[in-house]
């Protein structure tokens, strides 16, 4: 004799001889039930081989257990770190992450906020595109979902930020830098992706003038989060014309030193803090593979677990505060700087 298809839940409360507010109360809490009912239900999803659609449970829920993450680009290992950290947390306080990637387009950062907003999340954790976000749509949403923004702080959108001192970062490269060889040109995007490429120039000339040194940049063509790519056909054209004009070269972020020392390769460029080496090169964020480069890359490293333990902890904060805190907040960590052989 076949087993009945099982179809909802009305149907498993049936083929178990419970009744439905029993069933449901089972998988909103399992622990909520008595242990004889709890064996027989988990007897009957065996028999049945029957799972709830918890995306629908949580839907008719005034409050949800969804919790929305979005992040720019998940390509990019710095994002992917602070995820992996931020899932790890919302899993283990009983949450459900839902991981959501904006490809670097506004279109679909704006598609995913829609989406959000369906799935009645009990808060977001949103790092915004930044300059190519549409601000009037994260304002509007911020307004309607419990937000926390992260990396990239837009205005004054959100309940919150979570995020790293970019000032920090900088002057900790600036300081060394300077201290131990040539001043350091600046190597960065004409057009930059990410708003605090912005914010880490304006820290540059602020610690160069604080030196009494002049500031010098070598600002190339380039848009998008490729900047790998980027970075090294920008280094290429600028080692062809001597662009650089300095022993020491510091880098908006990891990832456009990456493509550089890719270009100083093709091009016979020796780099490193040796007598025999021609080009000094640091950077900032502490990308996951800045330690396997050739030389691996002295940095300023973000805090990764203080940043996505923080993020977290503020949402939960909103969570259990039933809507908002007081005023908005904000929260910045210090670098840390790590001395490698590129520098």
């Amino acid at each position: 004799m076949t087993e009945p298809k099982i179809r909802n839940m009305e149907d498993f409360a049936a083929v178990s001889g419970l009744s439905r507010p029993t069933v449901s109360k089972y998988f909103h809490d399992p622990a909520s039930v008595r242990a004889s009912t709890r064996a027989r239900i988990e007897a009957a999803l065996e028999q049945y081989d029957y799972r709830p659609n918890i995306f629908a449970m949580n839907q008719n829920r005034k409050l949800t257990k969804n919790v929305g993450i979005v992040v720019p680009y998940l390509a990019d290992p710095f994002f992917a770190e602070i995820v992996r950290v931020i899932e790890r947390r919302c899993v283990e306080a009983g949450l459900s992450p839902f991981l959501f990637n904006s490809h670097g387009e506004r279109d679909y950062e704006i598609d995913i906020l829609n989406t959000l907003r369906s799935m009645k999340p009990a808060g977001v954790l949103l790092a915004p595109l930044g300059r190519q976000s549409d601000k009037s749509a994260i304002e509007a949403f911020c307004k309607d979902v419990r937000t926390v923004l992260f990396d990239s702080n837009l205005d004054d959108f959100g309940q919150a930020f979570v995020g790293s001192d970019n000032r920090s970062f900088v002057s900790q490269t600036v300081e060394y830098l300077t201290r131990t060889g040539e001043a350091p040109c600046f190597f960065e995007m004409e057009t930059p992706a990410n708003p605090n490429a912005n914010k880490r120039r304006l820290a540059y000339i602020e610690m160069m003038e604080r030196l009494n040194v002049e500031p010098k940049f070598v600002r190339i063509k380039g848009s998008g989060w490729a900047f790998e790519e980027i970075g090294r056909q920008g280094a290429l054209k600028a080692l062809d014309e001597t662009a650089f004009g300095a022993g020491t070269v510091l880098c908006s972020n990891d990832r456009l030193a990456i493509g550089l020392l890719s270009a100083c390769f093709e091009r016979g460029v020796r780099v490193g803090r040796g007598t025999d080496c021609d080009l000094r090169v640091a950077s900032h964020d502490d990308h996951p593979f800045s330690r396997f480069t050739c030389p691996a890359l002295t940095t300023s490293a973000h805090d990764y677990s203080a940043v996505s333990d923080e993020v977290v902890a503020t949402l939960f904060k909103l969570i259990d505060g039933g809507g908002g805190l007081e005023r908005r907040t904000e929260k910045l960590f210090p670098a840390r700087l790590i001395m490698r052989d590129s520098a």
